[in-house]
């Protein structure tokens, strides 16, 4: 006799199904390898991260006691060490690769006050040859700290990129450090004192067999506008009125090429160049006495961009420690809701017919 179940003959539903899956994926987080073999194909391959039967069991654990020996490190791969036929694009020599804004601690000497250990980010380059595949970056920041704790000077610099410029079997190489660097300025008229900090890169090139040793300052200083301050006592003579005249907070990234004879160039003095250049600079301690001084001061020395472009440029012409330099100011204007910019460059090294299309917007300083 026939018993016939007339449940075994209805169509499951979608739900039904769903529930199912997800009966056998609970049943499978608690299964060995041996039961999941034996399931049906099918069923195995509707598992989480199905895998084949003879799928290796792999280690979860954190291996804290293996240590490396030379056969080891020997035998790891290393794609970027490969084989030219593993070039992505087209073989054409690459002029800078490596890594940038790597941070640690340097020792600058400092011209009046002994040491400081002051944050530092560097960017380290090489060029690349058309027929290599890539760079071990991590060598250029090996490289660098091996002389690190040495205190500064461009031959360090010249020490780490002679490293890594060996390691990586490179033509040309550069190194540039970026720093914050604090100066005690006094106050205009009150004798109080207060930090400012400078912006300031190093950079050493090499290029085609000869370096450069190159040093960047940026310099914030007031403008106040020539014809805005006639405008102004035009007002107040003619008419009685009274008027004043706009300034505005100025940038101006000053770029110079050491002489290669010349050892040193303290950062006190090129900045001493920039206020004998324009001496309106941004003022740390205020008092009402300076503020007042600050305007007269200012009032003395009105300048357009294209004034301080060449009163820069006048004062780097006289160091002899100076060879090629560049001046990019940018005057923020507070009358107009654009700035006002000017370029001037003298020697090779920095003259280019294209500009950063970043460059200007690079130049502000947040208070």
């Amino acid at each position: 006799m026939n018993i016939h179940t007339p449940q075994l003959d209805q169509q499951p539903t979608e739900r039904q199904a769903e529930e199912a899956l997800a009966v056998l994926r609970r049943w499978a987080v608690h299964a060995s390898d041996t039961e999941i073999a034996a399931l049906d194909p099918e069923l195995r391959a509707l598992l989480p991260e199905a895998r084949p039967v003879d799928y290796p069991v792999l280690s979860r654990v954190y291996p804290q006691d293996f240590a490396v020996d030379a056969e080891y490190r020997a035998d790891l791969p290393d794609l970027q060490n490969g084989p030219s036929s593993l070039i992505k694009g087209a073989r054409k020599q690459i002029q800078h690769v490596g890594i940038s804004n790597f941070r640690l601690p340097i020792r600058y000497h400092t011209r009046d006050n002994g040491d400081l250990m002051l944050e530092t980010s560097v960017t380290g380059t090489v060029s690349l040859d058309a027929e290599k595949k890539g760079i071990n970056m991590s060598r250029i920041m090996r490289s660098f700290y091996k002389h690190a704790d040495e205190t500064f000077s461009f031959e360090v610099i010249e020490a780490a990129l002679d490293d890594y410029k060996s390691d990586l079997e490179s033509f040309d190489a550069r190194i540039q450090m970026r720093l914050s660097y604090p100066v005690k300025v006094e106050s205009l008229r009150s004798c109080l004192s207060g930090y400012q900090y400078y912006d300031i890169a190093l950079e050493l090139i090499e290029q085609n067999g000869v370096r450069r040793k190159i040093v960047h300052l940026d310099y914030v200083y007031s403008s106040t506008c020539p014809c805005s301050l006639e405008l102004s006592e035009h007002a107040r003579m003619m008419r009685g009125q009274l008027a004043t005249p706009h300034s505005q907070r100025s940038v101006a990234r000053v770029s110079v090429v050491l002489e290669p004879e010349q050892d040193c160039l303290w950062f006190e003095d090129l900045i001493g160049l920039c206020r004998d250049a324009v001496p309106t600079e941004t003022q740390v301690m205020v008092k009402r006495e300076d503020e007042q001084a600050f305007a007269e001061l200012n009032a003395a020395n009105p300048i357009f961009v294209e004034d301080a472009a060449r009163l820069f440029c006048e004062q780097m012409q006289k160091d002899p420690r100076i060879g090629d330099f560049r001046v990019i100011a940018s005057h923020q204007e507070s009358l107009h809701s654009h700035d006002a910019v000017s370029v001037l460059t003298e020697g090779e090294t920095f003259a280019s017919a294209s500009i950063d299309p970043k460059m200007f917007a690079s130049l502000f300083h947040v208070g």
